[in-house]
């Protein structure tokens, strides 16, 4: 018989073909912001831990960057990215957005899965998000595909926007976590993220809505100051914070600045609540772009912006 106060905890990947959920799904898990959504492919450009805790459990979200067929040195890095974190998790979370057919790229990662699973033996749950965007008819289908897609430990639907079966999400892949001592973070933690990360991905967050398709992937954002601001009283700082906001052409500079500069001030003001919020105390955000030409197939650039 099992002691019921052993703690399970351990680490969850979340996969799937850019744009599938992932984000969004880590958000509901959590119960907090901790990954930035957009409608744009590939907005997760780095592994983002959210830690869901319950009762003797604690399970760490893994949210990666959609795995895709790489057209620059920055996608490679992010496809690797991908593979090492697979590589270290006890159950990994398979995304297919029900509102789309299964197509090429499920089939390019059930692959990678398939032999990952063989040489590590790692359980990988299916799971049918966006189920609010279809009918029961539409979802019945998406699920007996994706049942003929693998092998898989479960499958589960769910809606992270409603709300349905995120907890069904989340007893399933808790049900693979290993016996654990204790908690491997402190139970009132929801991520591992420090702030300046978190700055800066609520200005891409901020900056992607609303721009055209190919300016996204351009778009990478360094937070360069983080100073509380000099004289102000103690029951009311403020901080003062300099972000650059990098682009590879000066098209797309334009486009960030808008008509007289109308863009970058919305940037700014959408962004600046969330770091509030984040932060729990007033901001002064002053937000600068540039023009790092073609940073995405540079490595020296790609060092110098985190990558």
């Amino acid at each position: 018989m099992t002691d019921e106060t052993q703690w399970r905890a351990g680490f969850a990947c979340l996969v799937g073909r850019p744009n599938a959920g992932k984000s969004t799904l880590t958000n509901a898990l959590v119960g907090d912001k901790v990954a930035i959504t957009s409608s744009k492919p590939q907005t997760t450009r780095h592994t983002i831990r959210g830690i869901v805790t319950r009762e003797h459990q604690q399970l760490v979200l893994v949210d990666t960057p959609g795995l895709h067929k790489p057209r620059t040195l920055l996608g490679e890095r992010l496809n690797d990215l991908v593979r090492e974190t697979l590589l270290e998790v006890d159950v990994i979370g398979f995304c297919m957005p029900a509102d789309q057919r299964i197509g090429p790229g499920d089939t390019y990662i059930a692959k990678d899965l398939a032999e990952l699973q063989r040489a590590k033996r790692v359980p990988v749950v299916a799971i049918a998000t966006k189920a609010d965007a279809v009918d029961r008819e539409r979802l019945a289908e998406h699920l007996i595909a994706i049942d003929q897609l693998g092998d898989w430990a479960a499958i589960v639907p769910c809606s992270a926007v409603r709300g349905d079966q995120v907890d069904d999400v989340l007893a399933v892949l808790g049900g693979y976590l290993p016996p654990s001592p204790a908690p491997l973070y402190p139970v009132d933690q929801v991520s591992d993220e420090d702030d300046e990360k978190m700055i800066a991905e609520l200005v891409r967050e901020a900056a992607l809505e609303g721009v055209r398709d190919e300016l996204p992937h351009s778009l990478a954002v360094v937070v360069e100051e983080l100073v509380p601001r000099e004289g102000r009283p103690d029951d009311d700082p403020m901080l003062d914070v300099r972000v650059n906001v990098f682009v590879e052409r000066d098209s797309q500079k334009a486009i960030i600045i808008g008509r007289g500069g109308s863009r970058l001030r919305e940037v700014g003001t959408t962004a600046r609540v969330g770091i509030e919020e984040l932060l729990g105390q007033k901001v002064f955000l002053d937000l600068h772009v540039k023009v790092a030409k073609d940073w995405q197939r540079d490595p020296k650039q790609l060092q110098r912006l985190g990558f």
